[in-house]
């Protein structure tokens, strides 16, 4: 095997016979299991009980085998996650002198940010990979989330050939259109259980609440409908007004895809990261009559084309690579295993198990 590596995964990920490479604490600060504990059933579940979400592990470099493995062992993701970590301060900062004292955000100061971050990828999906190699600690889950938005929006208004002043809006849109959840407790935004009706009611008024924060400060005012409108649905389905597709503001139909979009690629204490074809296929189940599908059509198609040319692991346990998207089925590529093709559009019975 290669040099040991010391490797911070999503608890979820975690797997029996690997061993913790750090103690492992609670949020009282009691300790729960020491370094060097080796994983078993009852560890995995003593560490659900306590809802930790990230744990270091000893590995293997070698062990290293999926596409999102080896970004996260990279030196261009190493030195993208210190800078995202130092920016993550500064974001949470900025963000709750406004919350908590009203003190005004500097753009300036957050396009900075995003410019900082941008540049750390050579490209949009290397900085999607990156991201979705990120794991925030408990505290900075909701700040993260905003942050990751920026981000993405960046990536996906140069996707939809927006114009540099537009795709700057959105960026925008993208770093405000969440803070109402700043003004609700953390254990019900990141709750791993099925919410009460009570407890959704409660978490629908974030966008309420960040609209009256918002309306007051010489606000775009693009970006305070982002804010009261991201959860607004095509169909009607959507809150706080239930309004239906030409009621929506362009750029709260751009927020909806993002936030979405952030959602499923970020670990969760109750689950991992999707993948590509898992995202697009969450979308698709119900997106194009929920959202906007002039807007998010052309982002799935992106979203899987950024997998060609990687191999994945089918269900039957064939390796292959991805030569050709399926714009008909985009979760069903042209895959070449050997000397053999397969169309996973004719073959309903195989699934992508992993992507390397």
């Amino acid at each position: 095997m290669g040099e040991s590596k010391v490797k911070d995964i999503a608890r979820m990920a975690l797997e029996k016979g690997m061993v913790l490479a750090e103690d492992v604490y609670s949020y009282k600060n009691q300790l729960i299991y020491p370094k060097d504990t080796v994983v078993d059933d009852a560890v995995l579940t003593k560490l659900s009980r306590y809802s930790i979400m990230v744990v270091s592990i000893k590995e293997e470099i070698d062990y290293a085998t999926t596409h999102f493995e080896k970004v996260r062992l990279s030196s261009e993701f190493k030195t993208f996650e210190l800078t995202y970590n130092n920016c993550m301060a500064i974001y949470r900062k900025l963000m709750k002198s406004f919350v908590e004292e009203g003190k005004p955000v500097n753009m300036n100061a957050l396009m900075d940010l995003y410019v900082k971050l941008s540049s750390r990828a050579r490209s949009g999906e290397q900085l999607l990979d990156f991201l979705y190699n990120m794991l925030p600690s408990e505290h900075d889950l909701t700040y993260a989330h905003c942050l990751n938005s920026a981000l993405i929006a960046g990536v996906f208004g140069t996707w939809l050939d927006l114009s540099r002043e537009d795709i700057l809006l959105l960026i925008e849109c993208a770093y405000f259109y969440d803070i109402g959840k700043l003004k609700l407790p953390q254990d019900l935004l990141w709750k791993s259980d099925k919410l009460t009706e009570l407890e959704f009611t409660k978490l629908k008024t974030h966008t309420m609440l960040g609209f009256e924060m918002l309306k007051d400060c010489d606000m775009n005012d693009h970006v305070l409908k982002a804010t009261l409108m991201h959860h607004e649905r095509c169909d009607g389905s959507g809150y706080p007004s239930k309004l239906r597709s030409a009621q929506i503001d362009t750029y709260a139909k751009y927020i909806a895809i993002i936030d979405a979009y952030e959602a499923m690629t970020s670990a969760r204490t109750y689950r991992l990261s999707l993948n590509p074809f898992q995202v697009i296929a969450n979308f698709e189940k119900s997106g194009y009559a929920k959202f906007d599908e002039t807007i998010l059509r052309p982002i799935l198609s992106h979203i899987a084309a950024t997998q060609l040319g990687l191999n994945v692991r089918l269900s039957n346990d064939t390796e292959a690579e991805i030569i050709q998207i399926n714009q008909d089925n985009l979760t069903r590529p042209l895959l070449q295993s050997g000397d053999t093709q397969i169309d996973l559009s004719q073959e309903s019975d195989l699934e992508i198990i992993s992507i390397f």
